[in-house]
């Protein structure tokens, strides 16, 4: 493969400087002047510096622009079937835990018809929003369940090259790890002291801020890319209360 590979270049070579030479050739038949013809080639050579820099900055730039643009859509491939696999159903489930979540639900309504201002205003919501989770009323013997069932699937997305291009959903990974850590660790949540409940409690608010903020990044991603995978992750919004998949 590798003496294919340098044959071709070779004759790539060889070919090119013999249409070059020709083509000097025949500008010396035309104009009989070697002088000239001289100063021409000068003057090209003195300028192939400037051609080397200028080709090689746009063709890097384009390789590179390519590269991330691959490497996007691999990502968002990845973070999709997170979300199918255990994330709207975290996403769910850890709504239950949020206090007085119907007016943050009320800011995550997303449907058909949202453009970039209404994505732009939830995330800001989302970002300026101090969640206060209340885990006392929750079962959380349920949300453990969950975690500790997907532990093996959310490793197997740790060994994904691609997450190294998003810092933001490795947090998600890693704080989503910490919680199911914290929750295995404790066999009942029973008759827990005061400060292990702010604790838990912090743990969940964590991996919730994380959640929904990929979540409705990635919601906006599927309505500019993927608009039929954004029709049916609307009608199973984990902030409705009975989602409904059926088209109406």
């Amino acid at each position: 493969m590798l003496r294919k590979l340098i044959l071709n270049k070779t004759l790539m070579v060889c070919v090119l400087s013999s249409v070059s030479l020709l083509l000097y050739a025949m500008d010396y038949v035309l104009l009989g002047s070697a002088k000239d013809l001289t100063i021409w080639f000068l003057g090209n050579l003195a300028f192939l510096p400037v051609y080397v820099i200028i080709v090689t900055l746009m063709i890097e730039q384009v390789l590179k622009e390519r590269e991330r643009h691959a490497v996007l859509r691999k990502l968002n491939m990845v973070i999709g079937v997170f979300f199918s696999e255990v994330g709207n159903r975290l996403l769910k489930e850890l709504s239950a835990y949020v206090v007085s979540c119907d007016i943050l639900k009320g800011h995550l309504l997303i449907n058909g018809s949202w453009k970039e201002s209404e994505f732009s205003a939830a995330l800001d919501f989302l970002k300026n929003c101090d969640v206060k989770i209340d885990s006392k009323c929750c079962d959380k013997h349920i949300l453990k369940k969950l975690l500790v069932e997907k532990r093996g699937f959310l490793v197997s997305l740790l060994e994904n090259q691609n997450l190294l291009e998003h810092e933001k959903f490795t947090d998600l990974l890693w704080s989503v790890f910490h919680l199911v850590e914290e929750l295995e660790a404790r066999d009942t949540f029973e008759n827990m002291p005061q400060t292990d409940i702010d604790h838990i409690n912090g743990d969940i608010k964590r991996v919730f801020g994380y959640l929904s903020r990929e979540w409705v990044m990635y919601m906006q991603h599927l309505k500019h890319d993927y608009p039929y995978l954004f029709s049916l992750a609307v009608r199973l919004n984990p902030m409705v209360d009975a989602p409904n998949p059926a088209v109406y």
